[in-house]
């Protein structure tokens, strides 16, 4: 039976919640033997700073850490209580992934079959909405001396499970329990190690095929969940099961917000070519649309590239397209729509043809080409039409910078701009790397967006003219 093997209920305080950037600050264990129960608890110092916010819901601060032993020098008195247990915690990825990146940067392999009682109560009561910790404390009546330190939450662990074998039974808790960890086996084609390694936070990912071939590049909020749902989770189409069958390799980089993380992806795409991703053209075939006064007084468009113009200053200029046939449909649309005569835009050409054009006949034209609606009238249309589309010059008077930072640890990193341009990124710990201007269609539309509706944990800063 499976709660007749070794158990260890595990619960940790740490600085923050990032997996990989934070750190222990307390281990809470309850061993369960049979009938045999052993609680043990310990502070661990951190070897970094406790943030304010977290001092104050756990009630651990730096003073309290500042003599307690760091995690590698408990870490194999910690692997002695642990291995061969089954590893029972709330969120479990949570836990479990941060004891086992401490044991990894002490140098010893920590590995063990692990059970969630956040999928556990969801599976045994479903007809509740929530189960965090504070709702099965107050649900199940759980009498606790704190809250928010490790041993008092593994003692609410210890006492759900046994109201939840006394309540429901032995059989049914067995029965949910090992559905559960079933559903946790490694997928098909995916290597037991990587299953280990996969954080449960933001960033950006790469899947490689045969000869390390890039296959695709995406991002999301928890690198783990969407890594795996390529090996086949759920209800995947052909397409993703094709792809899952290529996969050879993962790599992934972990980003603080959302911003660092569209731009990363946007660069890695752009680098690798993935073979999976759209493709979109490259960015030297990027124009857009001039006006120009003509020699009638109507004022024409005309369609400049990338190469000729420099598109960081986007003074006068009218929608980025890939390609001048992706431009003229976009002219023509707009021609359309507002009624203004092409052949009056020299966008189409009258030939023999006296009178109005066949636009006008239609009804699409109101009348330019045969003098119901002067030159002066038509341009001011024109602009009005375009406006939707004008592209927003450099409101700064230098370089900015986006600045994400990690609402609980308080880290940061910065990515600079200049003139839509992006430069370089660096953190709080690093120097900046600026590299050569090069105007980017999808950047600047990633910018433009931020800038009219910025990201939670995301500012704007303008920098001195200087630096």
């Amino acid at each position: 039976m499976l709660f007749d093997r070794p158990i260890a209920i595990v619960d940790l305080e740490t600085t923050g919640g990032h997996i990989t950037r934070d750190r222990i600050t307390e281990v809470g264990l309850i061993l369960i033997d049979g009938g045999q129960v052993e609680r043990f608890d310990m502070l661990v110092n951190p070897q970094q700073h406790i943030p304010p916010f977290i001092e104050e819901m756990t009630g651990i601060s730096n003073d309290m850490v500042a003599t307690a032993p760091p995690f590698a020098e408990v870490a194999e008195q910690l692997l002695a209580r642990l291995q061969g247990r089954l590893f029972i915690a709330h969120n479990v990825r949570f836990d479990y992934g941060f004891l086992k990146n401490e044991f990894k940067r002490a140098g010893i392999k920590f590995r063990s079959e692990v059970l969630c009682t956040v999928k556990l109560s969801r599976k045994l009561y479903p007809q509740h909405y929530k189960h965090n910790l504070d709702s099965i404390i107050q649900r199940h009546e759980i009498q606790l001396p704190s809250r928010h330190r490790a041993m008092a939450d593994a003692e609410a662990l210890y006492q759900f499970l046994g109201q939840s074998l006394a309540n429901l039974g032995r059989e049914a808790v067995e029965a949910a329990a090992s559905e559960l960890m079933a559903q946790s086996t490694v997928p098909p084609g995916m290597d037991p190690e990587l299953l280990e390694q996969l954080p449960d936070v933001a960033g950006v990912y790469a899947l490689y095929g045969e000869h390390d071939l890039p296959l695709y590049v995406g991002k999301s909020s928890n690198l783990r969940n969407r890594i795996l749902a390529h090996y086949g989770s759920g209800q995947p189409s052909h397409k993703e099961v094709r792809l899952s069958q290529q996969i050879k390799r993962v790599a992934w980089h972990e980003t603080i917000g959302e911003f660092g993380a569209q731009l990363l992806e946007l660069e890695l795409v752009k680098s690798l070519q993935p073979i999976h991703n759209p493709r979109g053209r490259l960015e030297q075939e990027l124009c857009s649309i001039q006006l120009q006064q003509g020699g009638s007084g109507f004022l024409l468009p005309k369609l400049v590239n990338a190469a000729d113009v420099d598109f960081s200053q986007l003074s006068g200029l009218y929608g980025l397209f890939r390609s001048q046939k992706e431009a003229k449909k976009a002219l023509t649309e707009v021609c359309e729509f507002n009624g203004l005569c092409q052949t009056c835009l020299q966008l189409e050409k009258r030939g023999a043809r006296k009178g109005a054009c066949f636009a006008h006949q239609r009804g699409r034209c109101k009348g330019a080409c045969i003098g119901k609606e002067d030159a002066g009238e038509h341009n001011i249309r024109l602009l009005h039409a375009l406006s939707r589309l004008q592209l927003k010059a450099w409101p700064y008077a230098g370089k900015v910078a986006v600045r994400e930072t990690d609402p609980v640890s308080g880290e940061w990193e910065e990515f600079l701009f200049d003139r839509w341009c992006y430069l370089g990124s660096r953190r709080a710990d690093s120097e900046r790397l600026e590299a050569k201007p090069r105007f980017d269609h999808d950047v600047y539309k990633l910018l433009a967006a931020f800038l009219k509706k910025p990201q939670d944990n995301a500012q704007l800063l303008e920098l001195p003219t200087a630096v």
